[in-house]
């Protein structure tokens, strides 16, 4: 029999990928799920490891050290890769040179590391398909996603970092969802998140937990979502075109970002009051794609 179409897909499991201080995984576990969680950064691996001691030991926390990359792609040597630890944002963390550039020209420190390569089809095989995915390893996403193609269950739900730089990216990522099954998608704006999300009551996706969302934490999944705002693939990759003027336009490295000008804090205000009359959505901000799969319940 084929191992990976025997791997059994676990209703209560969630892998959080990109684990960095537990953010998420605390909202996973209140909310009664098991998580295997991934994280490259030593530092964080342990802060974590004694912050969720209790939920190691009893096994429904595991975590998994290390840093999941396209091995096709980067260049490895005895089972580890670089790792650019950003001293000034933990979250930025990366195994890719490019990010890593563009961090530095943001005025962040990076320490380069060596860590241990992680092979992530081999721990779905182990620990089996869980009923949603996020993900946030800073460049290499699609590597978890494109590691669904070799098995027949498929999370219920996923979620990443959409791509900021170009609108062919993202196209990409649609693409490749929908040829994983996933029919329909959502949007999320992550910096505002914890002013406008708060866990439904009775909840809809294991228990009740009265979280109130940090900073940088991805939020709702699943069927918490809100569900007059999935969108079909046409729609999504739409929505998306109007997110990327606002990167474009109003991004770190925006147009209109560089504007040093008389007024020109306030032409800045009007086209952000614009994009976000004609979208629904804040701009620039930064989003994560959240998808649901054609089976999910």
């Amino acid at each position: 029999m084929d191992e990976s179409n025997s791997t059994s897909k676990h209703a209560d499991l969630i892998y959080d990928v990109g684990l960095h201080r537990g953010e998420d995984a605390d909202f996973y576990l209140r909310k009664g799920f098991r998580v295997v969680a991934f994280d490259a950064n030593p530092e964080l691996v342990r802060s974590c490891r004694e912050r969720f001691r209790s939920h190691v030991e009893s096994g429904r926390l595991t975590i998994v050290e290390g840093a999941i990359v396209d091995i096709q792609k980067t260049a490895c040597e005895n089972g580890k890769v670089a790792f650019f630890k950003n001293r000034s944002g933990t979250s930025w963390g990366t195994t890719q040179d490019s990010w890593a550039d563009r961090n530095q020209a943001m005025g962040t420190e990076i320490e380069r590391l060596e860590v241990e390569v992680v092979d992530f089809a081999a721990v779905l095989r182990k620990y089996g398909v869980p009923r949603y995915m996020k993900i946030d390893i800073e460049g290499c996403d699609l590597v978890c996603l494109d590691a669904l193609r070799q098995f027949s269950a498929r999370p219920d739900f996923v979620s990443f970092e959409s791509d900021k730089v170009t609108l062919r990216a993202v196209r990409d990522e649609i693409r490749l969802l929908r040829e994983l099954g996933y029919n329909q998608f959502q949007a999320v704006e992550q910096y505002g998140l914890p002013e406008v999300q708060t866990p439904p009551n009775p909840p809809r996706e294991g228990a009740f937990t009265p979280q109130k969302f940090e900073r940088g934490s991805s939020g709702l999944f699943g069927n918490e979502l809100n569900p007059s705002l999935w969108r079909n693939s046409r729609a999504i990759f739409r929505l998306y075109c109007f997110i990327h003027l606002g990167y474009r336009l109003l991004g770190d490295f925006g147009i209109m970002y560089r504007w040093q000008f008389r007024g020109a804090s306030r032409l800045r205000k009007i086209v952000r009051g614009c994009l976000k009359r004609v979208t629904g959505v804040e701009v620039p901000g930064w989003y994560d794609t959240h998808a649901r799969h054609v089976t999910a319940r």
